[in-house]
């Protein structure tokens, strides 16, 4: 993923219901900063000149994070997201990262099902704390 790829995968992300996005971060300004820190490892799945799926997909030195992992919904179930998975996790071991951790929404049967399937362990020994520093960088859930 470059940052020429942003309006079409922004124009995914409002497709994808129950998606967050946050005004601040995932505005143009935003992404392309965290894919500045982070040039190799995101990507975008193309399907006849269409931008398909996305992922944002970064690291601190020490773990990585996929963040916005999304498949529009004609294109779900054709390994499209595995594929992506894969791609961003190959990315991270080249910059020596060793786990690799992401968010998804307890009501995102969808996600969580998918992450279930390919492999993934739901943590159930910590608590995920958000400490807002920017009250301008507001989430807005697709309907």
């Amino acid at each position: 993923m470059t940052i020429e790829d942003y309006e079409n995968v922004y124009a995914l992300w409002k497709q994808i219901k129950g998606f967050a996005m946050r005004s601040v971060d995932d505005s143009k300004e935003g992404v392309e900063r965290f894919l500045k820190r982070n040039p190799t490892t995101s990507v975008v799945a193309i399907e006849n000149e269409k931008v398909v799926g996305a992922i944002l997909c970064g690291h601190d030195g020490r773990r990585g994070c996929l963040y916005h992992v999304c498949v529009h919904p004609d294109y779900r179930l054709k390994g499209i997201g595995k594929e992506m998975v894969v791609f961003a996790m190959k990315r991270l071991q080249e910059e020596g990262i060793n786990k690799v951790s992401l968010i998804a929404f307890t009501e995102n049967d969808i996600g969580n099902a998918f992450w279930n399937k390919i492999g993934w362990t739901q943590r159930k020994d910590l608590n995920y704390y958000d400490f807002v520093l920017n009250t301008n960088n507001i989430v807005a859930f697709n309907k």
